[in-house]
């Protein structure tokens, strides 16, 4: 079981998901067996950011001076799940999430779960330095991704 500590420091987000935690927890819930840890209690934290605040963290932790849609920070280099893990914290950016202006809401938020899978990934150990690390990531990335849009119909 998946359990994600939503947080949020952009008001703009509440006008587009109403139900954060429900949102995310249901995006969960949707994940193929194998990314569900089904009888273990693993967690993380969301945090829901701007562009200005990601380019603060950016700069701070990775030395790059500009915005960037999400970041993902594992709370281990080699990830082991154990009956209670902590993964690590993801950070998306509404204004990468709200980019091209305007867009339904459900290219918004099918934009959200994509990103979230993507950052997901990043903290279960996925990269996509070398080339044939990103090919396996981006296959991961859309096996779930197509699991959470066939199960899950509130999208619209």
């Amino acid at each position: 079981m998946i359990n994600i500590n939503v947080f949020s420091e952009e008001k703009a987000w509440s006008k587009k998901i109403k139900k954060k935690e429900l949102f995310f927890k249901k995006i969960c819930n949707a994940f193929p067996k194998k990314y569900k840890f089904l009888n273990k209690k693993v967690s993380l934290t969301l945090l829901l950011s701007n562009n200005k605040n990601m380019k603060k963290l950016n700069k701070n932790f990775r030395k790059k001076n500009k915005s960037t849609d999400i970041l993902s920070f594992p709370f281990s280099k080699k990830v082991k799940i154990s009956k209670q893990t902590y993964i690590g914290d993801i950070i998306i950016s509404y204004n990468f999430m709200s980019q091209p202006k305007p867009q339904p809401l459900k290219t918004f938020k099918k934009k959200i779960i994509k990103t979230f899978i993507h950052g997901f990934l990043h903290l279960l150990g996925f990269d996509h330095i070398k080339n044939k690390d990103y090919i396996k990531m981006l296959k991961e990335e859309d096996h779930i991704y197509q699991s959470v849009i066939s199960k899950v119909n509130y999208i619209e």
